[in-house]
């Protein structure tokens, strides 16, 4: 891809990942932080990945003259997620959507910050049509538990819904917040949805393509009361 854009002079965005930092010895993480990643590790195919695509990024921007823009993606939920594709949030809504225990790894005290797909689409577009190279963190600095968020779930879908504690991953971070101070300044971008408001949109959608036009328990239930 960096090939073609230099070829044909097409401004190229590499999406990378809050996973560079790895699990951060610094929090919140700026972009300046060199992160903390075991490159041996078991989630180090990513990690790793996405950090030689910021190299290979960067080599052609210095070497070739390449238009690049790098993004730093944090945790992003919303509607038109894969259902099961295993990240965090679809895990616990699908679940508690189908009555399952919501699987919490470890304590559940490792912490995530959740940006709503809207506020991150508007942050790319920002850096595409802006000036700056980057990186720049996209990510919404509200910081939740593992364990907070599976509460809201609850709030949102099923008070009721129960938490199974399994054990944890090797390597997972224990905390990821991202300092946003640069995108504000240069891109003039702040996320605007918070999670709580951002959530229900997102269990409607999948209320609908998980169970069609029938009605959940949950929902025929918390009608009645």
């Amino acid at each position: 891809m960096l090939g073609l854009a230099k070829r044909v002079g097409a401004r190229f965005l590499l999406t990378s990942t809050s996973e560079v930092y790895g699990d951060p010895l610094e929090h919140p993480q700026k972009e300046t932080y060199w992160g903390n990643v075991n490159p041996i590790g078991v989630r180090s195919c990513y990690d790793e990945g996405k950090r030689t695509a910021e190299t290979l990024t960067m080599d052609y921007h210095r070497g070739a003259g390449v238009e690049v823009r790098i993004a730093r993606i944090f945790n992003t939920y919303g509607p038109r997620m894969c259902i099961d594709d295993g990240r965090v949030v679809s895990n616990f809504v699908a679940q508690a959507l189908r009555k399952e225990p919501m699987t919490v790894y470890g304590d559940g005290k490792q912490t995530r910050s959740f940006q709503f797909v809207s506020d991150l689409v508007e942050g790319l577009m920002r850096l595409m049509e802006g000036d700056h190279v980057g990186p720049f963190n996209l990510g919404n600095p509200g910081e939740f538990t593992m364990l907070e968020l599976a509460k809201v779930v609850q709030e949102t879908i099923d008070a009721n819904a129960q938490i199974e504690f399994r054990p944890n991953t090797e390597d997972d971070p224990h905390m990821r917040k991202p300092d946003i101070s640069k995108a504000k300044d240069m891109l003039g971008w702040e996320p605007k949805v918070p999670l709580r408001k951002g959530l229900p949109m997102m269990v409607q959608d999948f209320r609908q393509r998980i169970f069609g036009d029938q009605k959940d328990d949950t929902r025929s239930s918390s009608s009645t009361e």
